[in-house]
């Protein structure tokens, strides 16, 4: 495998400090004496123009004035300077620029001279990190390429801050907790590489385990989503956020006002699969409990302790944190009457009496780690009288290698339990001075599954929708308006749209009189209701636009001039189109919902659901996620929202038709995915019961579509690509199916790299393994569609189960570019010679041109005679590789 692009920024062998100087206080100083102090192995020199020596090394004038190649130039020069070093750097074949000084863009001189050195940069394939305030750290190489002056350990865990002030001072308390970093990453200014290629190049750094983020702006939503996700997949990705509430949202709808940027951006990062913490103490302390491989499988906690008052705390705790306390089964509850002191608490928290002996404490804890209704163990030892905290320190430890379940310990205290502490820390056991600190771990470990099991999710556009939509038709009332120079669809418009998603809604027609209003009330039906029709109006009732159950024809025309003359009175200036009348819907069971769509700055649309009815602002219960949605994801949503508790049997209510809820939110999340016109939108009531769900009143805002976005490019998370699934015949008839790679396709990958012959593995991933390791086997299978494809071909199974049997797979990568892209190609050995690597190659040049790549690249073994005889029947060209003999290098203009 090719070294990644960014190597030479992160493990230069030969370093130019372009500004390096002896004055003292100056960056240059700073940067370039933290250098010559580091354990760098590779070769330093200082470019100075107007000095020959610096820091008892020679200097030169130029970067083209070094004898060996420089794979890294650190620029601390003033700006005016900027453009003509990198055209130095790239005259000199320099591939990577670190701008450890931080530049103004408010003068407008200086951001045309940082727009110049862009230019220059792009032209020679420079890649740019920075301007920053505190430069590069690569503490496990001994590499420190800034002016920092405290301490930074090496250690697994890499840093990544947008801010070099935050940056420091989370340098600096780490240093006083002994944390150490594999590197740390300022972007600051960001002109060049940014998340998503930092986060690309950590993914496969062996030196990091896990990856700590600061960040403030989202620049690309898609490509921090992609990079983001690629990332949750194979380590541990805790995130801090500032300016949380900056960016509130401003928009029309209840969705859009109850929606701030802070709830998106968190349900960003749960579908990402990444942790969100929210103070610098809560980010390390989540990454190292994360990086030492703790795991939970639910919110569900036991707390063992020798005292009653601790455990009740503890117990208070957790019920703050949303953590729920386990309940034991009744066969762990017989089993711990049978061996604890009577007067046991006989519930969780389990309060096993003061004089606890180390062995009872075991017990106990043993029995909880085996009940399966627990996840995690919160175990909290007071120092009394009888009691030994050190045993029973040593056997919790043992307990903890004997189970993958969490041990949470908390020895109260000081002086008289600090050797078990100790005793913890070798042992790298998580321990608390306090048990509340613990439990705040747990609950964000119980997040950080449930959105792992988020980050599976990849539902299509038109996953598990009874039929399709009406696409067309949704559009053409939404051009409409558009051309009218609308924004804003009327009631009965909006509901034109979600009939098109086939999402049950009340009729609504519009009368311009009140003798039309009778007459359309004869035809529908007593009892009926009336709403005032106009574009201008968002909440009728705000203006006393609606009437109610409306039971003969006299009470309508009074209803219908008394609706005029409010809104006349209340909003002078707003156009009236009439009244609207709609069947009055009455529903003894029913519960009133909102489901909505707001759209973040950053991250696009954004689903909501959550109480409906006129109290929505004032309940405030809401969930969100980005689209696109499956079952699993509504259901999560659903079951976040305290609405979601009454949807089922509750007092006299018998259960609404969840099926039918889960329906209208997959077509809300369609809609979200085929229209990027869609801007904000409410469904508010959305009235449940056991009969069905209706929206009974609804609004959707447009917007013009972008010309030159891609399909979905409206959206932050790409969908299951539904549409490249095709069916296909072999020269000889076998029927076979086309389709991107899934999760769920895991067992099914593996069992075909198995299968593969030890030429046919070889040939694929030059070396003789045996099978994909578990990392490889989620890079493979949990795709980004973004940035990469895998296209599997499959035939139904043998054996008549359903199942399926892979034949081949063909995939590729997307350099950072957006421009070209690696493939790989494997065919099953009884499978070769019948057509596929022609028809599978052929989908794969659609998919990489439906991304707009121009360029196809691929690296196969020299004495691979059958790949190479393919390669030019489909038009590559092959020519030796350049830095490898064994290999050749085949290239296709798509």
């Amino acid at each position: 495998m090719r070294p990644h692009y960014l190597t030479p920024l992160f493990s230069p062998r030969t370093v130019a400090v372009v500004g390096a100087s002896d004055r003292p206080a100056s960056i240059g100083q700073a940067v370039f004496a933290n250098l010559l102090a580091s354990s760098f192995q590779g070769k330093l020199f200082p470019v100075n123009l107007n000095h020959k020596v610096v820091g008892g090394m020679p200097a030169v004038a130029s970067v083209r004035q070094i004898e060996e190649p420089v794979d890294l130039a650190v620029v601390v020069t003033a700006i005016r300077s900027l453009p003509a070093v990198i055209k130095d750097c790239g005259k000199k074949g320099v591939k990577a620029v670190l701008l450890a000084k931080e530049f103004s863009d408010s003068e407008q001189l200086e951001q045309e001279l940082i727009n110049e050195a862009q230019s220059i940069a792009r032209h020679f394939g420079i890649r740019i990190l920075g301007p920053n305030v505190l430069g590069l750290m690569r503490p496990v190489a001994g590499f420190n390429a800034s002016n920092y002056t405290g301490k930074v350990r090496p250690g697994n865990l890499a840093l990544v801050s947008e801010s070099s002030a935050l940056c420091a001072a989370m340098l600096d308390w780490a240093d006083s907790k002994e944390i150490g970093f594999s590197s740390v990453v300022p972007l600051g200014g960001a002109l060049d590489v940014g998340f998503g290629e930092i986060l690309d190049y950590l993914v496969a750094d062996n030196a990091t385990q896990g990856i700590l983020l600061h960040v403030h702006h989202i620049h690309d939503a898609r490509r921090f989503m992609s990079a983001l996700r690629a990332a949750a997949r194979t380590k541990p990705v805790v995130v801090i956020k500032s300016g949380r509430f900056e960016n509130d949202a401003s928009g029309l709808t209840h969705a859009s006002n109850l929606v701030a940027s802070g709830d998106a951006f968190d349900a960003a990062l749960a579908r990402a699969g990444v942790l969100r913490v929210s103070s610098i103490a809560q980010l390390f302390t989540a990454a190292k409990v994360l990086a030492a491989n703790y795991r939970v499988g639910g919110r569900r906690l036991a707390i063992v302790t020798n005292g009653f008052g601790p455990g009740m705390l503890a117990a208070d705790s957790a019920v703050d944190y949303g953590v729920e306390l386990a309940k034991l089964s009744e066969g762990t509850v017989k089993l711990l009457d049978s061996v604890l002191p009577r007067n046991w608490s006989h519930g969780n928290p389990l309060d096993i009496i003061g004089d606890a002996s180390p062995m009872r404490f075991r017990t106990a804890v043993k029995a909880c780690v085996d009940d399966p209704g627990v996840d995690g163990v919160m175990v909290i030892f007071t120092p009394q009288a009888g009691t030994d905290h050190l045993t029973t320190a040593q056997l919790m430890i043992g307990l903890q290698r004997e189970t993958t379940k969490p041990l949470f310990l908390s020895w109260l205290g000081d002086a008289k339990v600090s050797e078990s502490r100790e005793l913890f820390s070798k042992a790298k056991c998580a321990h608390f001075r306090a048990p509340e600190y613990g439990i705040e771990v747990f609950r964000h470990l119980a997040d950080y599954q449930r959105n792992q099991q988020l980050l599976l999710q990849t539902p299509g556009p038109l996953e598990g929708l009874r039929n399709d939509p009406d696409v067309n038709t949704a559009r053409k009332v939404m051009d409409a308006a558009l051309a009218e120079g609308r924004t804003v669809l009327s009631e009965r418009e909006s509901k034109q749209v979600l009939a098109a998603f086939h999402i049950p809604v009340n009729p609504t027609t519009l009368a311009r009189t009140a003798d039309l209003a009778v007459k359309q009330a004869a035809k529908i039906g007593y009892p009926v209701v009336l709403k005032i029709d106009s574009p201008d109006i968002i909440y009728k009732s705000d203006v006393g636009g609606v009437e109610l159950n409306i039971s003969n024809e006299e009470t309508l025309r009074a209803a219908f001039d008394a609706i005029i003359a409010r809104t006349r009175q209340a909003r002078p200036d707003a156009r009236v189109d009439g009244v609207s009348v709609q069947p009055m819907r009455k529903r003894r069971f029913a519960r009133e919902l909102m489901v909505g769509v707001a759209r973040d700055a950053g991250l696009g649309p954004v689903i909501a659901f959550g109480a409906g009815g006129i109290a929505v602002e004032v309940m405030r219960d809401l969930a969100l996620s980005l689209p696109p949605l499956n079952d699993y994801l509504v259901d999560s949503m659903i079951g976040q929202t305290r609405i979601g508790q009454l949807l089922g049997p509750f007092k006299n209510l018998p259960p609404v038709d969840v099926d039918e809820l889960r329906h209208v939110l997959l077509q809300v999340s369609e809609m979200v995915c085929e229209l990027p016109q869609l801007r904000e939108m409410d469904i508010n009531p959305l009235v449940a019961d056991e009969q069905g769900v209706i929206a009974l009143d609804a609004r959707i805002f447009v917007g013009p579509a972008r010309a030159d976005q891609k399909r979905y490019g409206h959206m932050a998370i790409m969908p299951y690509p539904t549409h490249m699934v095709v069916c296909a015949k072999l020269r000889d008839g076998t029927p076979v199916m086309i389709r991107p790679i899934r999760p769920e396709d895991a067992d099914m990958q593996q069992a075909f790299v198995r299968n593969l012959s030890e030429e046919s593995r070889y040939n694929r991933y030059l070396s003789s393994i045996k099978q994909l390791s578990q990392s490889m086997l989620v890079r493979f299978t949990q795709l980004d569609y973004d940035r990469e494809m895998a296209l599997a071909m499959t035939r139904d199974g043998d054996g008549g189960d359903g199942g399926e049997e892979m034949l081949a797979v063909a995939r590729f990568i997307t350099d950072p570019d957006n421009e070209a892209c690696e493939f790989a190609l494997e065919v099953a050995d009884d499978w070769q010679g019948r057509g596929i690597g022609t028809l599978l190659l052929q989908a794969l040049f659609d998919a990489a041109r439906e991304q707009g790549l121009k360029l196809m690249r691929g690296e196969v073994l020299a004495g691979n005679k059958g790949m190479l005889k393919l390669m030019h029947k489909l038009g590559f060209s092959v020519e030796p590789h350049p830095e490898d003999r064994a290999l050749t290098l085949v290239l296709k203009t798509l």
